[in-house]
């Protein structure tokens, strides 16, 4: 074990000192999390909002209701901001040049339309580039006619013939006061996507996570090109210490890359990750499997460039395949699925079930399954650097 940690330590001291190893681990993923942090983060569930207008062309008591009671009802929570616009065509420019998410359009003749019966309709106009804002408009004018038209029926069924003015007025008031307001809600999941900046935080993280534990192993190759291999071998100290100081190496590499980067995004992008705990067994397991897989590729490459290629394709196509630059489950088809045959997509889906600020316990399926692919790799990298320190 001491010999192991002497090489560990040697090649961390080499590794420390090569500024490329220092890009890869730290700069670069980290450097990427602001660009994307930049670049995307207005996407974030934070920072969603709907911006509408309203074209009142009836002013009825009825669209009054509309206009003055349901619509400042909705901005309560902060999502939704509406404004007044003059008329239909200022609204539709508006809209158009993306100052509106979508427009409410009372035509004249609502009121009378609904105090009769005729049908009234609310016109609603959306952004084509905000069809989630369009959605929600046409939600809340949707449940606005439904109540409308639940009072018309309340009132049709109770009234008797010849009911007089003040009596109808009556039963429109109890009808309206039973009817449900129309309202826009903030409704936490309890297991939760990650938000925009964590997400990218993390998928940063895990991706380079795969180049950086590269160095470990591919100092092999380097030591038996340079001849130092076979002194160590020759020495009474046996090939597992060699073989696990550079295992080590490559670990120790991995989690401070990975540890670095979660405080970091944490105290500069505001990344959420969740319970420290759980985050603590996501980044061990997932720098396990990282080892396995790069350090199988190593062997069976002949020099260590020849490795650093193979390993930088393997990295790309699992980082790409693992969703760690977009939400692979938006895909078609059955990419979600093979995304689980990655690390990477196990670790950004532990850090999913951590976002629900949940315990620990909730990220033991995707540790299990990074640990599935660190003991299978691990073993057969074993036998083959094995073979390849005989050589």
């Amino acid at each position: 074990m001491r010999v192991a940690l002497l090489i560990a330590a040697k090649d961390l001291r080499q590794r420390l000192r090569d500024r490329s190893a220092i890009m890869v681990a730290f700069v670069v993923p980290l450097g990427l999390a602001f660009v994307f942090n930049a670049t995307l983060g207005g996407i974030s569930t934070g920072g969603t909002s709907f911006r509408y207008g309203v074209v009142d062309e009836d002013r009825s008591q009825v669209s009054a209701v509309f206009v003055d009671d349901v619509l400042p009802a909705v901005q309560e929570g902060g999502a939704i901001r509406v404004r007044t616009v003059a008329s239909e065509a200022d609204g539709r420019r508006m809209v158009a040049d993306g100052e509106l998410s979508a427009l409410f359009v009372v035509p004249a003749g609502f009121g009378s339309a609904v105090e009769g019966s005729d049908a009234a309709r609310i016109r609603v106009i959306g952004d084509v580039d905000e069809p989630t804002g369009t959605q929600v408009a046409r939600s809340i004018a949707s449940r606005f006619a439904a109540d409308l038209n639940a009072v018309r029926v309340a009132v049709a069924t109770v009234a008797a013939p010849g009911e007089t003015p003040t009596a109808l007025e009556a039963l429109v008031q109890r009808a309206a006061a039973t009817a449900t307001p129309v309202e826009v809600v903030d409704v936490n999941a309890t297991t939760r996507e990650l938000d925009t900046t964590t997400y990218y935080a993390a998928g940063m993280a895990v991706f380079f996570l795969f180049f950086t534990v590269q160095f470990g192993v591919a100092s092999l190759l380097d030591e038996r090109k340079d001849g130092t291999l076979s002194r160590l071998l020759a020495a009474p100290i046996g090939r597992a210490p060699i073989l696990g100081g550079k295992l080590l190496t490559s670990f120790v590499i991995g989690t401070l890359s990975m540890g670095t980067l979660i405080v970091a995004t944490s105290l500069l992008l505001g990344a959420h990750w969740g319970n420290p705990l759980g985050v603590a067994l996501l980044v061990v397991s997932g720098v396990l499997a990282a080892v396995g897989i790069m350090s199988i590729v190593a062997t069976l490459a002949k020099t260590s460039e020849q490795a650093g290629n193979w390993q930088s394709i393997i990295a790309v196509v699992l980082g790409m395949l693992g969703g760690v630059f977009f939400p692979i489950s938006q895909a078609p088809g059955i990419l979600p699925t093979l995304s689980l045959l990655t690390p990477q997509a196990w670790f950004l889906r532990g850090l999913s079930d951590l976002a629900g600020d949940t315990g620990w316990t909730v990220v033991l399926p995707a540790v299990l399954a990074m640990l599935v692919f660190a003991v299978v790799t691990s073993a057969i990298a074993s036998v083959r650097l094995d073979r390849m320190a005989r050589l």
